[in-house]
């Protein structure tokens, strides 16, 4: 048997195991870069000034420029869809390619600052993203409804499947799976573990009763389906509450569980509105195979970082049981929005009566035009989303900051003490915030992005990030960033903003250690997620068991026919 025919018969026998020439050719994606979402504008969409929009209220601006997305005025639903592509670039931002989806298939919402996030699926082999299945230049498609739980009190009345969309690294070929959840709201993040994606997002747009909200609760949180299938998901969490009650039935976390700091020992908080306390934006799985998800937002729960079932759930093919438990991770922030915002209320009160707070911004709290909500106190300054492990003990978090606008009504309530990347080390189970990362990054200016636009953008914080530990046992992370600027009557999503990088060493602290920027987002642009492609994609450990076998045969027949 020559040499050559047992190459040839190594290529056959990988390709009846299911691996064609293509998976052992160069990557699409290759092994260190990272991968960014990034969604466009075409500045296309249908819109007509005095039409009456979707979300309800009337199109103050057509859609001809960006000035289409201070129709989030008169419609708190506004957006617009918009597609997708997969930018990949060297770690020090040099731009590779770009992978463009197929927009027929599935699209983003612009301006949502919270979809877009990639997740590396536990085998290494792809990358997953959410989005939706309409076309480009739909209008209010983040509001809609889906089939799974239709809400009629949701002022956008149209229904649009949720799509995950799954990027082959090794082909970059692009497989999309439609699903019913997160009905009324978006989904944010998936990930595909062991045949089965898992998502988290938010439900519901509407006024709806006991009944509404409870179907709306089921199709919210962390939501999961089986890769080989499409149509409706199943909800993980231990269902909290009363099925039939419009306040404290949740799938997973539920406020009710804790202490309320407020009260006397023992006395837990008061149940919250059903279905709102599992609101996740951000999502990882560890190297342990432990997925942590993330609260930042909404009026309901408490904004923190949480696990979600057992540790170690998801390894060695393992899955997540429908009744895990959705527990804030020990040391993290466990104090509820609600009472967040009463304390944030009486700041108000007590900035209104200081003879040093701005008169402008006083008069307007009197006149109702700013509310108690649009106010941080420093306790309500913690907005986690994106989470990357870098060890067993070691988390890093990043927080998009308070997204409270820089003019001068606004700013002088805006508190960053948060924003950035969150550094928290686990000391005897729990966890404590150790730096908070944002030298050249928080308040940092976009002078490109003010030309273009016209107003001033500014880096408020982090969205979604990953990471990568060096050889000299070093941290770099790589992040995408959120934005706030001092035009009042647009949604700020739609501002351009920045991917970055951070190299975090045994020396390094938040004043000696600075963000630096790889690319910046044409006006008009914005990236969503960021990922690195795995540095081998790993073969099934029964491939490799058939090939080492095949590889045995092969030499000790060659060696048979040399004796």
């Amino acid at each position: 048997m020559s040499f050559s025919y047992k190459k040839t018969a190594l290529a056959v026998a990988i390709i009846s195991l299911g691996y064609t020439q293509t998976s052992l050719a160069d990557p699409y994606f290759v092994p260190g870069n990272l991968i960014v979402s990034e969604t466009t504008y075409d500045n296309n969409a249908n819109v007509t000034v005095g039409q009456t929009l979707s979300g309800g209220g009337k199109a103050t601006n057509d859609g001809s420029s960006l000035n289409v997305f201070k129709n989030e005025v008169p419609d708190a639903s506004f957006g617009v869809s918009s597609a997708i592509t997969l930018q990949q670039l060297t770690t020090s931002g040099t731009i590779v390619n770009n992978l463009a989806v197929d927009s027929s298939v599935m699209t983003t919402s612009f301006a949502s600052k919270s979809e877009l996030a990639l997740n590396v699926s536990t085998d290494g082999q792809s990358v997953s993203f959410m989005g939706y299945a309409s076309p480009v230049d739909a209008i209010d498609v983040s509001n809609s409804n889906t089939a799974q739980a239709y809400d009629s009190t949701n002022p956008v009345t149209t229904t649009v499947p949720r799509a995950i969309g799954t990027v082959d690294l090794t082909s970059g070929a692009v497989s999309v799976t439609n699903v019913n959840a997160y009905s009324g709201n978006n989904g944010r993040a998936a990930v595909l573990a062991n045949g089965q994606y898992y998502m988290v997002g938010n439900a519901g747009n509407g006024s709806a009763g006991a009944a509404g909200l409870v179907a709306l609760s089921n199709n919210t949180g962390v939501q999961t389906i089986a890769a080989t299938s499409s149509g409706n998901t199943s909800v993980i969490g231990l269902s909290q509450g009363s099925n039939t009650s419009a306040t404290g039935y949740q799938n997973g976390f539920a406020l009710q569980q804790l202490q309320d700091p407020t009260k006397a020992a023992g006395t837990n908080y008061a149940a919250d509105k059903t279905g709102k306390d599992d609101n996740f934006r951000g999502m990882t799985v560890s190297s342990d195979g432990t997925l942590y998800v993330s609260k930042g937002s909404g009026s309901n729960g408490v904004d923190t970082v949480y696990q979600v079932g057992a540790a170690g759930a998801l390894a060695n093919g393992g899955q997540l049981p429908s009744n895990a438990t959705i527990t804030p991770l020990p040391g993290f922030n466990a104090v509820s929005e609600k009472v967040i915002e009463t304390a944030s209320g009486a700041i108000v009160t007590a900035n209104a009566a200081a003879t040093t707070y701005n008169t402008a911004n006083a008069a307007a709290i009197t006149a109702g035009t700013l509310t108690a909500h649009a106010y941080q106190s420093p306790a309500a300054s913690f907005h986690p989303f994106g989470i990357w492990e870098a060890d067993a003990n070691t988390l890093f978090v990043a927080d998009e900051g308070d997204g409270i606008r820089t003019d001068a009504v606004n700013i002088l309530n805006k508190v960053t003490s948060q924003a950035g990347l969150q550094e928290w080390q686990k000391v005897g189970g729990t966890w404590t915030e150790t730096q908070v990362f944002q030298t050249g990054l928080v308040g940092h200016l976009d002078s490109a992005a003010q030309a273009a636009l016209g107003w001033s953008v500014q880096e408020d914080g982090l969205r979604n990030i990953a990471g990568q530990k060096n050889a000299d046992g070093s941290f770099t992370i790589f992040g995408t960033t959120s934005t706030v600027s001092n035009e009042t009557t647009h949604d700020l999503g739609a501002d351009p903003n920045q991917i970055v990088a951070i190299n975090i060493g045994s020396t390094s602290t938040a004043l000696n250690t600075s963000f630096s920027v790889l690319e910046t987002a044409t006006a008009g642009s914005r990236f969503g997620g960021v990922a690195i492609t795995p540095s081998a994609v790993p073969v099934p450990a029964a491939v490799w068991l058939f090939l080492t076998g095949l590889m045995g045969f092969l030499g000790l027949n060659r060696k048979r026919k040399a004796a």
